[in-house]
């Protein structure tokens, strides 16, 4: 995760925690279990993370646990919930997928071009030919 939104990204621990969860639920409920494939996509959409967990399906749709105070596991899900601003579960041909999107806000708000556009357009302006 942080090779691919990078060190200091406001949204890394969130995100880690959540795929790090979906990750776990499709390696030991889904039928991706014994050897299948799971297939993680992240997207930084600008002022959110979308993460698809694509898995081969299962028996059971994935489903928040209400009751689960005093149980071992089935918090991630839970988590899931709490910590994004959307979540849900869909199937089709290429298996089952659990998706999420946790929003953010970037700390510098400069989204200045490039730097080689940056010269080109102080070319192009009068005071510059000087």
């Amino acid at each position: 995760m942080k090779q691919k939104l990078g060190a200091n990204h406001p949204a890394l621990d969130d995100v880690t925690l959540l795929v790090s969860e979906l990750v776990t639920n499709a390696l030991i409920h889904s039928n991706s279990r014994n050897g299948g494939r799971i297939t993680l996509a992240i997207a930084d959409c600008h002022d959110r993370i979308h993460v698809d967990v694509v898995d081969a399906g299962g028996e059971n749709i994935p489903q928040v646990c209400e009751d689960i105070m005093f149980a071992e596991g089935g918090r991630g899900l839970m988590l899931v919930k709490l910590m994004s601003c959307a979540w849900n579960v869909y199937e089709d041909s290429a298996g089952r997928t659990v998706w999420f999107q946790v929003k953010y806000t970037r700390e510098d708000s400069d989204l200045s071009c490039p730097r080689k556009w940056a010269h080109r357009e102080a070319a192009s302006r009068p005071e510059a030919a000087h």
